[in-house]
C-alpha cells in the first residue's frame, strides 16, 4: 500500500519563498542590475553611440626610446574587441554645471566663452573623473574617461596617427623633435579657436559627434616611457600618471591638474586651449555575456 504524500501547506512555503527572494534582491545589488534598472532624471542621460565590434589600428602612447634613440610608437592592431558605448557628444557646458551644483565638481574655468548648448571647457584630468563619479551615482551606471585605445576605437576614419611621415637623422634628437612640433602645430591650426555648439563638426562613421574639433578630450591613459634595445625587444617601462594623454586633433601629453593647456603642461606643438571630455558606459555584464554569445554563434 503505497504512502500517502503529506499535503503541502501554503505557509511551508513562505519560509523558501523569502530566501529566494531575497537571495535575488542580494544578486541584484551585488551586479548593479537594480540600479541600472532605477528610472534616473532624463536630463542626466546623455545620447549614447554604441560602436560596433571592428578590427582597428591605433599607435600605442607615450615617448619610445630604441637603443636610446626616439622612435615612434608601436602600431597596434586589434582585430575582435567588444562593442563600446560612448557619449555622442562632448559633455556639455549645461550638463557640467550640474555636477557644479550638485556640489560635486569644481566649477569649470574656460578661456574663450562661447553661447549655446557648447561642450564644457576649462576643465582638468581631474574635474572629468570627478563627474564621472558624480554621473555614476546619479544614474547607477558606471562612466569612465575612454583609453586612447577606445577613443581611436570611437573615432574612427576622425582619428589621427601620431606617427612621422618623414625621415629623421637618428642621431640628433632635436630635428626629430622639431619634425613633431611643425606636425602638431599643423594639426592643431584650430586648437585656439572658440568652443562650437555641439555638433558644429558633425559625425564620424559611426554617429559619435564633434570628433577632432576645437576641443581636445581627456583619456584615462597615462603618460610613460618605454625602452626598447637594438632588436626592438622591451628592456623597461615607466608610468607616469600625473600625466594623462588628451585626443583631438593630435594627441598630447598634459599634467592631470591643468585646465589651460596655454598655462603650461603641453608636451609640443600648439597647445590645445579648449581641454574638455566625453565619458563611456561600462556595458552591464549580462550584455558582455549577450555580445559574447551572439559572436559565437
Amino acid at each position: 500500500m503505497p504512502l500517502a504524500t503529506p499535503a503541502i501547506r501554503p505557509l511551508d512555503m513562505l519560509l523558501p519563498a523569502l530566501l529566494l527572494g531575497g537571495l535575488i534582491a542580494l544578486l541584484g545589488v551585488q551586479t548593479g542590475i537594480w540600479q541600472a534598472l532605477r528610472p534616473t532624471d532624463p536630463a542626466l542621460a546623455p545620447a549614447i553611440t554604441t560602436i560596433p565590434a571592428h578590427a582597428y589600428s591605433y599607435r600605442l602612447a607615450g615617448d619610445f626610446l630604441r637603443d636610446g634613440i626616439p622612435v615612434d610608437g608601436p602600431l597596434v592592431t586589434e582585430t575582435a574587441p567588444h562593442p563600446l558605448d560612448i557619449m555622442t557628444y562632448p559633455v556639455s557646458a549645461a550638463d557640467y554645471a550640474r555636477c557644479v551644483a550638485a556640489a560635486a565638481c569644481l566649477a569649470a574655468e574656460p578661456r574663450r566663452r562661447s553661447t549655446g548648448n557648447v561642450p564644457v571647457t576649462g576643465v582638468s584630468f581631474d574635474d572629468a573623473t570627478a563627474y564621472a563619479a558624480w554621473l555614476s551615482a546619479e544614474t547607477g551606471q558606471a562612466w569612465r574617461l575612454p583609453t586612447i585605445a577606445e577613443w581611436t576605437f570611437a573615432a574612427g576614419t576622425k582619428a589621427s596617427d601620431t606617427a612621422l611621415t618623414s625621415q629623421t637623422n637618428a642621431a640628433n634628437p632635436a630635428e626629430r623633435w622639431l619634425a613633431l612640433y611643425e606636425k602638431e602645430a599643423a594639426l592643431g591650426a584650430n586648437a585656439l579657436g572658440a568652443p562650437q555648439p555641439l555638433g558644429s563638426f558633425g559625425t564620424n562613421e559611426f554617429g559619435v559627434a564633434d570628433l577632432a574639433g576645437t576641443v581636445w578630450e581627456w583619456t584615462a591613459t597615462c603618460g610613460g616611457r618605454t625602452s626598447l634595445d637594438a632588436a626592438g625587444t622591451l628592456i623597461g617601462h615607466l608610468d607616469s600618471c600625473g600625466v594623462r594623454y588628451l585626443e583631438g586633433r593630435h594627441r598630447t601629453a598634459v599634467s592631470g591638474f591643468i585646465r589651460d593647456a596655454l598655462s603650461g603642461g603641453c608636451s609640443s606643438g600648439t597647445p590645445p586651449d579648449n581641454l574638455g571630455f566625453r565619458l563611456v558606459r561600462e556595458r552591464a555584464w549580462y550584455l558582455a555575456m549577450l555580445d559574447g554569445w551572439s559572436g559565437s554563434r
